[in-house]
């Protein structure tokens, strides 16, 4: 498979740095494809009348989470897709409260979400397997911030890395 090496520093943000840091692997992608698995599993084992538990008031839901997890993972890639294709406009922010909000993630079951993040993941893990090392390197702008596809995959990996602890530590452990 494919190896990407991690985006160089000055290709994005301190914010960004913060999610391209928590990935540690040798293969990104490879390990995006771990990843499939282990979100599965997860989710398989929370009960089904659980689906709708926040961890605190004001907290997103089981499912409010997985549902962000794919919305921002869907907005990373078509940055990535944009910046690689050459896109020189500069690609609009996201609120992610009000994403969430106005989606009816929690209508869905939480099977449904899962089947669609392998959907949503392989795509993604297509759209950076093939993509050239001038494509990955290209400079772009989003939500008024330089970034190259590279680092928009490191940061794709780390988004997941990062809520799927949210999801073991303040989720699951509570229902589990």
């Amino acid at each position: 498979m494919k190896v990407i090496a991690p985006p160089v520093a000055g290709t994005y943000t301190d914010y960004q740095k913060r999610y391209i840091d928590l990935i540690t692997a040798p293969n990104v992608l490879q390990l995006m494809e771990s990843h499939i698995l282990d979100l599965k599993v997860l989710l398989s084992e929370i009960p089904y009348e659980s689906e709708d538990f926040a961890y605190a008031e004001g907290k997103w839901t089981i499912k409010q989470l997985v549902g962000h997890m794919l919305d921002t993972e869907r907005i990373l890639a078509y940055r990535a897709m944009c910046i690689a294709r050459g896109e020189q406009g500069s690609l609009p922010a996201f609120d992610e409260n009000a994403y969430v909000s106005s989606a009816s993630f929690n209508d869905r079951s939480l099977y449904d979400l899962g089947h669609e993040f392998n959907a949503v993941r392989e795509s993604t893990i297509l759209l950076f397997r093939y993509m050239s090392e001038t494509e990955l390197d290209r400079v772009g702008t989003a939500n008024n911030t330089s970034i190259t596809p590279r680092a928009l995959l490191y940061m794709i990996a780390g988004h997941h890395v990062h809520h799927d602890r949210i999801l073991r530590e303040r989720y699951a452990s509570e229902l589990l």
